[in-house]
């Protein structure tokens, strides 16, 4: 049966694991030892240099009017390389032959690189005569992608476009814009949610319309499953870096209030360390312990594959009545068990609700990824790209792109178009997401931390709280695992230029 399952998760959900694979910036180099304190202050702040505004004409320049002249000649190319696969993929394919047929002065070749992971690697390892004209990474490059010096700032495109974004997601558009430059423009907007199963929640005398919101309730929840015997376990929980263990733990810190790293979270001055090792981490990872020692919940290990947790759902002896998974997988999940995986539960039977925390807040960190349009490629190039560009971001594109993926629209115009105008109207589960961005806006915790490391600090992490949930100390796990993150933005930030 299991086998059965993954197979079916295989095909419809988009997977992504981090890669082991160091960084262009920290290649051939020997690493820097941190010499930083462990923190103990949400808010705390080190000073270094304050980050400066970056003006826009020091950095490359966008001519949309490139675009009209290279046009009279006939389309011009450009190539997008892009990390989604499966229906997500699928999804984009639509939606880009839709451009192609629309109009005859760009034409987009889709490009897909296997996942996250590899499009950022790849980048890395490119060059300008072979890098694409566009390019899709994580919410995790961000200074990363910076550092490369190698893109045109959306923010330019803008300023000479007159592109008007007062629609937009403010937690949007700040998560991918530092040093008062904005570099890149969100595309597909997710964060985390709580998929839970509203039949177990019956059969253990829970009400399936009041999902827990904060960790003791996720606790009280799970022993009662377990004790009425609707269920083997409350809720699966895994340590992923891209799930559970490293992105997890971001969206909980800033839940509670606080900042990932200092500085602000390394936009009002370069971050110089983690802040998860101080009172809100320990007493975070403590309460995470005790859900799954102690209140019902189950670890289903580092979950490489990104599917265990949300696979033990299924699980046909021991089932879980909840996990914590991205809402990108919305759509995969419903497909999912309209299938009939699990016996007896229809899609009605699924639960969808903000990501419990441990004071039930319920904004969240933009996740996701955002399109970089990619410098020194032509000036007609770089137009075509951003001509592109406003297409996937328009009102109409994003209101589909939602309503067919379960991510959330980055621009609240879309929700004025159908299909989501009514998909919201008519499954509140897909706006659960959207909801949660907009309970973050404005919030400076929720901006999200830009570290050029982030990708193996979220790595580091997730080491701790599986050695946490295999029963370590969570104050000795977070300290170790501290100090090995401020050596790996020591290392980045003692090479950067």
């Amino acid at each position: 049966m299991r086998a059965r399952v993954a197979l079916l998760m295989a095909g419809v959900l988009l997977t992504a694991a981090c890669g082991s694979g160091d960084s262009i910036l920290r290649a051939g180099r020997e690493p820097v030892q941190s010499t930083v304190a462990p923190s103990t202050l949400p808010g705390e702040t080190t000073l270094p240099p304050t980050t400066q505004p970056t003006l826009l004409d020091t950095l490359p320049q966008c001519k949309p009017e490139a675009l009209d002249a290279a046009a009279a000649s006939g389309p011009v190319e450009i190539t997008f390389w892009h990390g989604l696969s499966n229906e997500l993929g699928r999804e984009l394919e639509r939606i880009t032959n839709e451009f192609n047929a629309s109009q005859s002065r760009v034409r987009v070749n889709l490009q897909f690189q296997g996942g996250y992971e590899q499009n950022i690697d790849k980048y890395l390892q490119s060059t300008t005569e072979n890098r694409p004209d566009l390019v899709q990474m994580p919410e995790y490059t961000v200074q990363l992608m910076v550092d490369t010096k190698s893109t045109v700032p959306a923010g330019a495109c803008m300023e000479a476009t007159g592109y008007d974004t007062t629609d937009f997601l403010q937690s949007g558009l700040d998560y991918y814009a530092t040093e008062g430059v904005q570099w890149a423009m969100p595309f597909n907007i997710s964060n985390p949610v709580l998929y839970y199963n509203k039949k177990m929640f019956e059969a253990a005398g829970l009400d399936p319309e009041d999902p827990p919101a904060t960790l003791a309730e996720v606790s009280a929840a799970g022993l009662a499953i377990q004790q009425s015997g609707a269920g083997g376990y409350g809720i699966a929980l895994d340590s992923a870096p891209d799930g559970g263990g490293g992105w997890a733990l971001e969206q909980w810190m800033a839940k509670e209030g606080a900042f990932y790293s200092d500085n602000g979270n390394g936009r009002v001055a370069p971050s110089t360390r983690v802040l998860f090792d101080g009172d809100v981490g320990v007493e975070l990872m403590t309460e995470l312990r005790d859900v799954v020692q102690a209140g019902g919940g189950v670890f289903v290990g580092e979950n490489p594959g990104g599917q265990d947790n949300l696979l033990k759902l299924a699980d046909a002896t021991s089932p879980a009545a909840m996990t914590i998974a991205t809402s990108a997988a919305l759509g995969p999940v419903l497909q999912f068990v309209e299938g009939g995986i699990i016996p007896g539960v229809t899609v009605d039977d699924m639960g969808v609700a903000p990501m419990p925390s441990p004071g039930g807040q319920i904004g969240a960190l933009v996740g996701g990824a955002a399109l970089w349009i990619v410098a020194d490629r032509g000036d007609a190039k770089a137009a075509a790209a951003w001509e592109y560009v406003q297409h996937l971001l328009s009102p109409e594109i994003q209101s589909q792109w939602a309503a067919a993926t379960g991510y959330v629209p980055v621009r609240q115009q879309a929700l004025d178009f159908d299909p989501i105008k009514t998909k919201y109207a008519d499954d509140p589960r897909f706006k659960v997401a959207y909801d949660q961005l907009l309970a973050g806006d404005n919030l400076p915790e929720f901006t999200g931390p830009v570290l050029g490391p982030l990708r193996e600090v979220r790595v580091v992490a997730a080491g701790a709280m599986t050695q946490v949930f295999n029963g370590a100390d969570p104050a000795q796990a977070l300290a170790e695992a501290a100090e090995q993150a401020n050596a790996l933005i020591a290392d980045y930030n003692s090479r950067r230029t």
